[in-house]
């Protein structure tokens, strides 16, 4: 393993080995089944919001706009698709490292999508509903960009094999940036698939604000999931550069489905449910239960936009109710599974509570299943439903929801160490972020260039706190004893990915404004959220 290259496959064997390998923790507990350790403070939902929203202003690609909040960084990558004859400049850089890399993005700008969707009034609530346009927006003028034709698609600008062998600044890359794209002849259905999505769910959120720009957003989206559904295959088959960095390891079948759920929603067009339905066996839908949802894995997702349908009595949903009915049932076999009410085949817990999939950036997997329980919890209150598990035939809304804000809680330092996981909240968080940006004194702060190996010498290594926060950022987060390493060489647990954030935008969010309703209201702490016994 070279310095500061990093693999994010999920389940690779690689990752897997590497994982054992991580020792000197921050601090030991006795094992897997110990007793957690916890502390009373309520956390501020309204600043942990706005912190995430900064984060994804840190992560920019592209000329930077003159309303960037996050100062120490600069202009970088503004060159991107020169060589290939294309404008490619914009999109995020998903880590610590400054490769575009298409299908975690895409997935990233879905779940913020889907957040504003469902919690627009409560980001609304907390003044943050035009911060959460631009994250959007940034990603979506990219996709934008990136789909040149109708049956091309520019997945990866980078090399992640050289720009991981270099730690530097994004505003002195040296490295490739070579630009790869999907086609007739090299397909990649799971990316193009995933971007219809985002671009189906961008264009519901900027109907009202913005309609000809969602319009343009729900052009490209059809035409994508058109490319993928026609010319079939994994992009990671396409473009050998990716797989030792964002394998398809779930195939491209679940993101089909993800996609014609989301046309669906936008569109309110049947022919992409009967797809959703016409296909549900084939490609996995009502067959795979799943323990997991990711940027690879979408299929938990879709089977509660499929369970949606049915919740809110849609006429659509009603006719196609018995293959919709077996969607819900996969649904809510992940969810009892998150609750551990799924009779044995549960989601892991660490002593102090976090949900836990596994070694390698575990906290992204914790951040999806509470936005997947926030999400299905207010399905089921609008439609006076309860959640069916096998160990609990009739599980209330507000136990979904009290499992996301144990996983807030815990993310924002109600764990074990006592050290929120959210860069920059919170009196104790990681100083040293996998992230060579903020690793590297600011470009503003000092222009001198500084080289590949440079980089590694003097900033990498360095066991000091990064010179730049991270704001806003959700690190990898500790292992299955809660035991947490805060060190930038521990990539494992200390670099933070965009799609760890995403999902919590929403959460946090949602947490504010029933927090400051109970407040107003004279509740205890938690008593909205069906924690604790009722206002009196």
């Amino acid at each position: 393993m070279s310095r500061g290259r990093v693999r994010r496959a999920a389940g690779s064997p690689v990752a897997a080995a590497l994982v054992l390998l991580q020792a000197a923790v921050l601090a030991l507990s006795p094992g897997c089944d110990a007793a957690a350790v916890t502390t009373d403070a309520e956390p501020d939902y309204r600043e942990a919001l706005s912190k995430s929203l900064l984060y994804f202003e840190a992560q920019r690609s592209g000329r930077l706009p003159y309303n960037q909040r996050v100062r120490w960084r600069g202009h970088s990558g503004i060159t991107d698709g020169l060589q290939q004859g294309v404008d490619l400049v914009g999109g995020y850089y998903d880590a610590g490292d400054h490769v575009k890399f298409g299908l975690p993005m895409a997935f990233t700008v879905t779940m913020l999508s889907w957040g504003a969707i469902e919690f627009g009034d409560d980001i609304a609530a907390a003044g943050e509903w035009h911060h959460t346009l631009e994250a959007i927006k940034w990603g979506t003028d990219y996709f934008i960009k990136a789909h040149t034709e109708p049956f091309v698609y520019w997945a990866e600008v980078g090399d992640g094999d050289t720009d991981h062998y270099c730690w530097q600044r994004p505003e002195d890359m040296t490295t490739s940036r070579k630009a790869y794209r999907v086609d007739k002849d090299n397909p990649g259905s799971d990316l193009v698939a995933e971007t219809a999505a985002a671009l189906a769910a961008a264009s519901i959120v900027f109907r009202g604000s913005n309609p000809h720009y969602s319009h343009i957003l729900l052009h490209h989206g059809q035409q994508l999931f058109e490319f993928g559904d026609r010319y079939r295959g994994n992009y990671d088959i396409s473009i050998a550069e990716v797989r030792g960095f964002y394998a398809s390891v779930s195939g491209y079948r679940d993101e089909l489905l993800w996609a014609a759920f989301w046309l669906h929603r936008a569109t309110g067009k049947e022919e992409f449910l009967r797809y959703a339905v016409d296909k549900a066996d084939c490609f996995g839908g009502v067959g795979w239960a799943m323990t997991e949802f990711s940027w690879d894995v979408k299929y938990a997702g879709l089977q509660v936009l499929a369970s949606k349908l049915l919740l809110d009595g849609d006429p659509q949903g009603e006719r196609h109710r018995v293959v919709l009915e077996r969607y819900r049932a996969k649904a809510e076999h992940y969810l009892c599974a998150c609750l551990r009410l799924n009779n044995g085949s549960n989601v892991d817990r660490s002593p102090g509570g976090m949900l836990y999939v596994r070694q390698w950036n575990n906290l992204q997997y914790a951040s999806s299943a509470a936005f997947l329980l926030t999400v299905y919890s207010r399905y089921l209150a609008g439609a006076g439903a309860r959640l069916r598990c096998p160990d609990a035939p009739a599980v209330p809304p507000s136990e979904l929801l009290a499992l996301a804000r144990s996983q807030a809680e815990y993310i924002l330092g109600r764990n074990p160490l006592r050290l929120s996981y959210m860069v920059g909240y919170g009196p104790r968080f990681p100083a040293q972020v996998h992230h060579r940006a903020a690793s590297i004194v600011s470009h503003k702060a000092n222009n001198r260039f500084i080289g590949c190996m440079q980089g590694f010498d003097h900033w990498y290594v360095r066991k000091r706190p990064n010179p730049n926060v991270l704001t806003g950022a959700i690190v990898g987060g500790p292992n299955c004893r809660d035991e947490f390493r805060d060190d930038r060489t521990n990539y494992v647990q200390t670099e933070a990915c965009t799609y760890n954030t995403a999902p919590m935008v929403a959460v946090f969010a949602r947490l504010h404004n029933l927090s400051a309703t109970a407040a107003e209201e004279g509740c205890r702490p938690g008593t909205a959220l069906g924690l604790s016994a009722k206002c009196k």
